[in-house]
């Protein structure tokens, strides 16, 4: 039995004091200072300061974020993913 969850995607920010995003597949890495998640529309860097998970459903995908947010960028990869890359080109 498989799980057709379907997810939308959308990010609401409060004041630069809170984050709440929709779509999210995974968290990769975080910190105080930057989360890297992994959304439906690609991967996102939250930079900023103090930041902490105030809410976190994995069932549905939606994350909240409160800290002073400094920052939002969408990327199409991680850099893992990006080394890998450059690595495969080399050794075509």
């Amino acid at each position: 039995m498989e799980n057709n969850i379907t997810y939308n995607h959308s990010i609401t920010l409060n004041e630069r004091k809170s984050i709440n995003i929709t779509g999210v597949k995974k968290i990769e890495r975080f910190d105080e200072q930057e989360f890297l998640l992994e959304t439906i529309m690609g991967f996102i860097t939250i930079k900023g300061e103090d930041l902490e998970i105030i809410k976190l459903d994995t069932y549905q995908g939606n994350v909240a974020i409160k800290g002073k947010i400094n920052g939002l960028t969408y990327m199409e990869s991680t850099d893992k993913k990006d080394k890998d890359s450059i690595l495969n080109k080399l050794f075509k």
